[in-house]
């Protein structure tokens, strides 16, 4: 018997504040997420001439977005037990303005292990805010409307890839990979500053009893493991082919350096669309939806497998995958928050752990097969989306 995961997010009780103003700092949250992720990914839009710049390979600076994952993977699990009572505000304008030194220290690196040294500072900000931004949309907006709070928490994972890393790329194109990462530091530390004026003051969440008598559910119930192993293998699909995109575009599907930028652009509105349509239809049926975003995305990448040497082909086969990958965090969210909804911030530390795990993961898989070659590279990460489909839809009891 499959087990019934409720659509409804977790009852909260909320912050004392306005409507108004917890919209808006649901909105300086997303902004928080787009940072994060514009940070965590930049690399990838850029990877070209910091390889050439630091003089070292492709494979050498896809660890940059590998170190990245490990350090949030560690962190984001711990980061509600350490958290205790304090307030959730400042933490998280704390972790942004980590981020933004992380990034700034990125600009200036001149060699591979002060860059790496420097990713380790992003993947401490990034795990915190990670590892807090959807149990804290959850609070601010409680009940009926709580799903469509988390979708534009989880949107600002989507408005990276529109704006933030293909005006990234656009920027280190410009002006040079290192003013990319100075200008983004300095946002990020705006953001932070604008966290403090806006959002209430948000202590420990109140505790959930489960209507069995107040006994706390176990946070590792099957519904929690199985999607947690399903949210593992599609991101590491994802991340094995999409960390190196841009030499696959340039030397598979010969587009030039703006034609990658416009490229992951287009990939990137498929990802916002994706993110939205994900969300309503995550909240009635979150296994069967992850299972069609795997399939999606094994279905793109063998499109850019089979015939990505054709550009239009290849671009087809981007605004598949931005749709179909679009929708992936803000359905795992879902899925993980409503499995447990006793545990929000707990759970939602285990989803941001596993998830960038991931990222580190299929990173590191994809530097080691994209020296064999880019097809082979693609069919690899179209099988562990196929696993992980398969994976979605396995009952429990």
């Amino acid at each position: 018997m499959t087990e019934c995961i409720s659509p409804v997010l977790p009852p909260a009780t909320p912050p004392a504040t306005t409507p108004r103003r917890s919209w808006a700092s649901v909105a300086v949250i997303a902004a928080g997420t787009f940072l994060v992720v514009t940070a965590e990914m930049l690399p990838i839009g850029v990877l070209t001439p910091m390889s050439s710049d630091l003089a070292t390979s492709s494979a050498a600076i896809g660890l940059a977005v590998t170190v990245t994952g490990l350090v949030a993977a560690v962190v984001a699990p711990v980061v509600p037990h350490l958290l205790g009572a304090l307030d959730r505000r400042m933490v998280l304008a704390a972790a942004l303005v980590m981020l933004g030194v992380g990034d700034v220290m990125t600009g200036v690196a001149d060699s591979l292990p002060v860059l790496l040294v420097s990713r380790l500072l992003v993947g401490l900000g990034m795990a915190t805010v990670w590892g807090m931004a959807s149990a804290l949309a959850a609070r601010l907006v409680p009940g009926r409307r709580g799903p469509l709070a988390v979708s534009i928490v989880i949107g600002g994972v989507a408005a990276a890839s529109v704006l933030g890393v293909p005006l990234g790329t656009l920027v280190g194109s410009v002006f040079g990979w290192r003013a990319a990462f100075i200008g983004l530091g300095v946002a990020t530390v705006g953001v932070g500053a604008v966290a403090l004026r806006v959002m209430p003051e948000m202590r420990r969440p109140p505790e959930v009893e489960s209507p069995t008598g107040g006994v706390r559910l176990r946070l590792l119930r099957p519904s929690v493991m199985v999607g947690a192993i399903t949210v593992a293998l599609v991101v590491t699909a994802h991340f094995a082919a999409y960390t190196y995109v841009r030499p696959l575009l340039e030397d598979r599907s010969g587009f030039s350096a703006v034609g990658v930028t416009v490229a992951l652009l287009v990939y990137g509105v498929g990802g916002l669309i994706g993110n939205f349509v994900a969300g309503a239809v995550a909240s009635k049926s979150p296994r069967s939806c992850m299972a069609t975003l795997g399939v999606g995305i094994a279905v793109a990448v063998v499109v850019l497998a089979t015939l990505g040497t054709a550009p239009a082909a290849a671009m087809v086969g981007l605004v598949l995958w931005g749709v179909a990958y679009g929708g992936v965090s803000v359905t795992g969210q879902l899925w993980m928050t409503t499995a447990a909804p006793d545990r929000v911030e707990q759970v939602t530390g285990l989803y941001a752990g596993v998830f960038n795990a991931s990222i580190a993961l299929g990173a590191f898989l994809g530097g080691r097969v994209v020296g064999v070659g880019h097809a082979p590279l693609l069919w690899l990460a179209a099988g562990i989306a196929v696993a992980a489909a398969g994976v979605a839809l396995t009952p429990t009891r």
